[in-house]
């Protein structure tokens, strides 16, 4: 991998890499602290507890109690995603364990996937 000639210390992706993956994206361990103390931070807030105080899966739309609700990132930070209000959604526990570090657009393939498999939960 090549490495930038400026003050970023992180390796460029390279042609051949964005061919394996082309959604990989390099994270910094700092960066990585950052989202997930600011996600911290966003819970604690009144606009989370209102969103959650709804009752409501984003994914799967069922009732859930608010103390049940998680927080997922639609985008995950490990996929580059930020802890901001745009990017949080309050979730059950059993769609944000199945969706780990999906994307949106891969989330929507394994929805589609489980329905033509005959398999919807």
């Amino acid at each position: 991998m090549r490495t930038p000639k400026n003050y970023f210390s992180r390796p460029l992706l390279t042609h051949k890499s964005r061919k394996q993956n082309p959604f990989s994206i390099h994270l910094e361990e700092a960066d990585i602290t950052r989202e997930k103390h600011k996600a911290r931070d966003l819970r604690k807030s009144q606009w989370w507890k209102r969103k959650c105080s709804i009752g409501v899966c984003y994914y799967c739309n069922r009732p859930t109690p608010s103390g049940k609700l998680t927080m997922d990132h639609i985008v995950p930070i490990s996929r580059g995603g930020k802890s901001v209000k745009g990017n949080v959604v309050p979730s059950c526990k059993e769609c944000n364990n199945k969706k780990k570090e999906l994307l949106p657009m891969e989330w929507e393939q394994y929805l589609n996937k489980l329905k033509s498999d005959g398999k919807e939960d």
